[in-house]
């Protein structure tokens, strides 16, 4: 881990996720005790520090491409976060739609089914 991915990576988790979530992924990293507490740090340092402040792509089309991918995974959960994340980094709702329907011929119906229904859970947690 390099000090300073590590601290990218946590201002940015604190800017898309909020200070509360932030707090609390730093707590349980600085503690130390809990189960996975190296994913933990590896999300803030590789994930957020390295990979999504590189300058090569624009953090709004980096978010498409993680949906494209995490939809094909059928990863409900991640589907949820990175559409709030899309949110954040500048994406529609009409936008986050038309990633939907483009995921739709090359991950198939069920999949696109069960990312529709992660992207409304996140859309109705967002207007609550």
């Amino acid at each position: 881990m390099t000090d300073s991915n590590y601290e990218k990576g946590l201002e940015l988790f604190r800017e898309i996720y909020g200070p509360e979530l932030a707090s609390g992924i730093q707590r349980q990293i600085e503690t130390g005790g809990a189960f996975g507490v190296e994913q933990s740090r590896w999300t803030l340092d590789f994930t957020f520090g390295a990979v999504w402040t590189r300058p090569g792509l624009e953090r709004k089309l980096r978010s498409c491409v993680a949906l494209g991918m995490l939809i094909a995974l059928r990863q409900h959960d991640e589907i949820k976060y990175h559409t709030k994340m899309g949110m954040k980094n500048g994406l529609s709702r009409t936008e986050l739609e038309e990633i939907f329907y483009t995921a739709m011929p090359y991950a198939g119906f069920p999949a696109a089914q069960s990312a529709k229904q992660a992207m409304l859970e996140a859309f109705a947690e967002m207007a609550a």
